[in-house]
């Protein structure tokens, strides 16, 4: 682990800590601490090439989460900063291919360079969910748009054809900043203000990590940490990773959604009562007429006195 990264981990748990003593001032937030080693990364190569999986991928980060206080939006909004492992495999060269008698391949192996990134990834989170078991348990779905910043790199042979070394980061030829989206699931179980659970999440890169062939032409002048004689027209990278999640919630009582009672309907009246209106609107005529000869009688005295 470099000293960023220790910096970085650093910067997590001071966070965690301050967020613990801001509880009365967010109700609704949740702040957690992510972490696992239980991943695979590999390039989306355009034209294709051997590629498959690189895996022990390592994660860990700061997510933050607010949840809404009315029960018609159920769900959470907020934003994760961590730190994410990515690289990609290459087969450069065929080492041997194997025929059968009748000369049809049966199997090709290659020589494989393999190169690793830490990457900064900031995604921002959309994240449905669901409570079960007298709201302990909740169960989640996940949509993110993420962007990324590639910290540094190593690279290296499988084969041993070259010695394994730091790669260096040209402009023409590199991407530092990348862009892409995210989807996953999980759940976790809450205890008091406490929360554990489990994260997979799939990456789906957009950028690519290295400049397609109009950009950067030809690695005539590069070291072994590029074996592409030409660079890709694609390379996105993509990263599935699963990761463990413990959380602080801001409130004692738990969240303000869980206590919100939806309003019951005004039901309509059962029905119509006709007698019910039928005497009400005679005992109104009734009482209009009366009226009238009330005022009419008035009105004939008052023309008596006249004359």
């Amino acid at each position: 682990m470099n000293r960023t990264i220790r910096h970085i981990l650093a910067t997590t748990v001071l966070l965690l800590l301050l967020g613990i003593g801001a509880e009365r001032a967010s109700a609704q937030h949740t702040l957690s601490v992510t972490g696992g080693a239980w991943g695979a990364s590999f390039a989306r190569f355009y034209p294709a090439e051997e590629a498959p999986m690189r895996w022990d991928s390592e994660n860990f980060g700061l997510s933050w989460r607010y949840y809404s206080e009315r029960p018609r939006f159920v769900g959470a909004i907020g934003f994760d900063l961590e730190y994410l492992e990515r690289g990609y495999k290459f087969g450069y060269q065929v080492d041997r291919i194997d025929r059968d008698e009748d000369g049809n391949e049966i199997a090709r192996y290659y020589d494989f360079y393999s190169r690793k990134i830490n990457s900064i990834m900031l995604p921002f989170v959309w994240q449905p969910h669901v409570y079960l078991a007298n709201n302990r348990l909740r169960i989640y779905i996940e949509a993110a748009f993420v962007l990324s910043y590639n910290i540094s790199s190593r690279y290296d042979y499988l084969d041993g054809a070259h010695p394994a070394g730091k790669y260096e980061w040209k402009v023409p030829r590199d991407n530092r900043f990348g862009y892409g989206l995210a989807a996953g699931a999980g759940f976790t179980v809450l205890l008091g203000q406490v929360e554990f659970g489990v994260r997979a999440r799939y990456n789906f890169g957009y950028s690519d990590i290295l400049k397609n062939r109009n950009k950067y032409y030809s690695n005539s002048t590069d070291g072994p940490e590029n074996p592409f004689y030409y660079s890709p027209l694609r390379s996105p990278l993509d990263n599935i990773n699963i990761s463990l999640v413990v959380g602080w919630r801001f409130n004692k009582r738990g969240f303000d959604e869980w206590y919100v009672v939806k309003p019951k309907k005004e039901k309509r009246s059962k029905g119509f009562n006709y007698s019910g209106a039928v005497n009400s609107s005679a005992t109104q005529g009734a009482q209009g007429a009366m009226a009238g000869r009330g005022a009419a009688g008035a009105r004939g005295g008052a023309s008596t006195m006249r004359r």
